[in-house]
Formats: C-alpha cells, sequence, structure tokens
C-alpha cells in the first residue's frame, strides 16, 4: 500500500518512544521505507539500535556524526521523505517546532520539509492542558500540519487523563489516508463557490465582506484529490489556484455569481456555497465619484443564491454555510430548512482561528436527517476533508 513511499519518524525523548517501535514496524509491512531521526533524550528511552533493526536503515540523531558519509544530513532527509511523523512529541519538541528553533539533527530537519508531517503529541495531562502547549498546537495546525491527538487513560506518571500517545495504528492510518487519499468522488462532479463579492457603489467605492475564499478553495482541492472534478466560481481572492483545477469561473458581483451556479449547477452532483456573496447592493450604480458631507445609499436584496439552488436541486447534495456572531445553531437550523440544504457547516467568526481570513476554522455541522457535530479548531485543508465526507453520506 505504501511501496515506493519513504516516510521520515522523528522521535523525542518521551515514554511512549517504546510504541514509535510498533510504527516503524506497521510502515514496514506496508512497504515503505522509514528514516529514523532521534533525539538524544530519546536515545535514553530505546536503544537507536532497535529501530535500525527494525527499520534496516542507520538511525540518525548526532548533527555532528563523522563515521557516515558525508552528506547535508538533515537536508538529504528532508528531501527524501514523503511525509513526516513525530512521535512522540513532547512539549519541548512542538515548542521549538512553533518557534522555529533549530538546535539539534530532528528540529533543524523539520525546518528543512516540504512533505506532509503529523505530530502525534505525548506528555502529562497537566503538561497538555497548560495554554502554552495547546498555542503552540493551534500554530503547527494553522500551518497545515496534522496533528493526531493525545488520548485518555493512565499515563506512565501514575496519572489519569489526557496525554498519551496515539496507537501505532491510528498513526500509521493517517500516514496511509494523506498518501493514498481515498478516491471516492471518482466520476463526481462538484460547484464550488469561493470568496466574496463586490457591488459597486460609484466609480471608485464598493461593498463587500472579510471573505478570503480560502475555505472554498480548499474545499475544491480537496475535490480533486479524491478523484472529483470541481468546478470553481470564485469571488474576489488573494489566492493561487492550482492548475489542477480545470473549470475556474471568475466573478465579481453577487449577480454575476448567481447566473455562474444556475448555469453551471445542473452538470454537478454536489452543490457547496463556501463563498459569502453580499446580501445588498446599492439601488443605482453611478458611475462618477460620489461626493459631499453626507451620502445616503438606497440598499437592495441581492438574489439568494443558495435559497435559489435548494428549490431546482432535485437529487443532487447541496452544502451551505452559516458564518454568524450570535444564535449559531438556530440560524443554521433556520437557513437548512429554508433553504432547503442537504448540510449546513456552521461557525461563529467570532472565535478565535475561525474568522474569515484564517487559516483554520471551528465548525459545526448540521444534517438533514437531524445529526449535529461539533469539531475542534483544524486547518481548513481538514475541514475541507470533513465536509466532503458528509456530502456523501
Amino acid at each position: 500500500m505504501l511501496t515506493n513511499y519513504n516516510v521520515l519518524l522523528g522521535i523525542s525523548g518521551g515514554i511512549a518512544c517504546y510504541k514509535s517501535c510498533e510504527i516503524v514496524s506497521r510502515l514496514k509491512k506496508l512497504g515503505a521505507g522509514v528514516d529514523v531521526i532521534m533525539t538524544k533524550n530519546a536515545t535514553e528511552f530505546v536503544s537507536p539500535l532497535t529501530f535500525e533493526t527494525l527499520s534496516a536503515r542507520p538511525v540518525v540523531s548526532d548533527m555532528f556524526d563523522r563515521e557516515r558519509e558525508w552528506e547535508v544530513e538533515h537536508i538529504a532527509l528532508a528531501k527524501k521523505a514523503d511525509i513526516c511523523i513525530i512521535a512522540p512529541a513532547t512539549a519541548n519538541v512542538i515548542a521549538k517546532f512553533a518557534d522555529g528553533i533549530a538546535d539539534d539533527m530532528l528540529t533543524t530537519t523539520y525546518l528543512a520539509l516540504k512533505c506532509p508531517i503529523i505530530i502525534a503529541p505525548a506528555m502529562n495531562t497537566n503538561m497538555y492542558e497548560n495554554v502554552a502547549v495547546r498555542e503552540n498546537l493551534d500554530k503547527l495546525r494553522a500551518r497545515g500540519v496534522t496533528v493526531v491527538d493525545c488520548a485518555e487513560g493512565r499515563l506512565a506518571c501514575g496519572d489519569s487523563g489526557k496525554g498519551k500517545m496515539a496507537e501505532p495504528v491510528d498513526i500509521v492510518g493517517k500516514v496511509a489516508e494523506i498518501l493514498c487519499p481515498k478516491r471516492d468522488y471518482e466520476g463526481k462532479r462538484v460547484l464550488v463557490t469561493a470568496g466574496a463579492t463586490r457591488e459597486n457603489i460609484d466609480g471608485v467605492r464598493f461593498i463587500t465582506n472579510r471573505s478570503s475564499g480560502k475555505m472554498g478553495v480548499e474545499i475544491a482541492k480537496a475535490v480533486v484529490k479524491r478523484g472529483g472534478e470541481a468546478v470553481l466560481i470564485k469571488g474576489l481572492t488573494q489566492i493561487d489556484i492550482p492548475s489542477y483545477i480545470t473549470k475556474v469561473v471568475e466573478v465579481t458581483s453577487t449577480r454575476q455569481m448567481y447566473d455562474a451556479v444556475m448555469e453551471n449547477y445542473v452538470d454537478c452532483d454536489v452543490i457547496i456555497k463556501a463563498a459569502a456573496p453580499s446580501d445588498y447592493r446599492p439601488a443605482t450604480e453611478i458611475k462618477s465619484k460620489l461626493k459631499g458631507k453626507r451620502i445616503t445609499l438606497d440598499l437592495v436584496k441581492n438574489p439568494d443564491i443558495a435559497k435559489a439552488v435548494g428549490e431546482v436541486k432535485g437529487d443532487r447534495k447541496l452544502v451551505i454555510f452559516c458564518a454568524e456572531t450570535d444564535s449559531l445553531i438556530e440560524s443554521a437550523k433556520g437557513k437548512l430548512i429554508g433553504k432547503n440544504a442537504d448540510v449546513v457547516v456552521a461557525n461563529d467568526v467570532t472565535q478565535k482561528g475561525a474568522g474569515f481570513d484564517s487559516d483554520t476554522n471551528i465548525v459545526t455541522i448540521l444534517t438533514r436527517d437531524n445529526r449535529t457535530v461539533s469539531y475542534p479548531i483544524m486547518s481548513k485543508s481538514e475541514v475541507a476533508h470533513v465536509i466532503l465526507d458528509e456530502a456523501l453520506k
């Protein structure tokens, strides 16, 4: 399953090091090549010889080892890796990753990585719940790092609580999920809207909102990664669109987005409304610049794109978003019914890590079959896959 993939396993100094032996064993059985970097503290728990025997490759721990063939080791290992796992990841090494500190082979290699990264924290419950550790993990998530969170149970120190490293089978499963993603959207076409729209007031001013388009673009990317075809209808964004998203329709105003959606939805299996179209527009657009001490705007309602799709969608799945500052769940339930949607992705934009221009999001998903699931802070890439999972149910 993982044949021809190279996995870099970083091991920092915690008692959970012994579980890392099973990680190497499982990866090898799946056909992966495994390189291991150990911190000096990690070698106090498990001998490097153990990992060399399991991986059939030399273990790296000393930045200045002169007995090996000369190579800029941390760069070579970083370039070679298709994915990197840090397991266990102690509070100390997590802090170093978050702050860009490079003072040993593991942290130096980490900064040179361009591949996906998985971190499996392991520490005492009180340490895990410390605000500094939580903030450092959030920083890493925001940078695209996948965190396989701790489990609850009895810890080596005798305490009980959250802090145990995730089981090797779950960590290796996450590796397989990232390197060999689902192809469950093969043969499906998904329409995704992204970004803000703009309504002109006069020749120089306009109405818009804070949507960055990041969420919608991540959804479109995830569709393609899972074998589907994405039709991206893009309002205002500053995001580079990857070339593998082959159909991109650029729009400016809400009415243009409405026309583009109604023109393209017919050939799609799923419609995901992640854009933030302006609800109102000036009743009259003036070409010249308005002047005066006081300007009064007469606003009229723009078409409700989600509701329009809900009225004609037939057997297609409709996923809509609900961004609120209060009464989140009540508003989401109202939109679910009022717009004839199948899934509502609700988020409170006042929460830290859930704002429009953030790289992360905190969502609650409500479905037509009366399910409500709340998720912790995740990268928008992770949220995109959660949404696609729901759209297939």
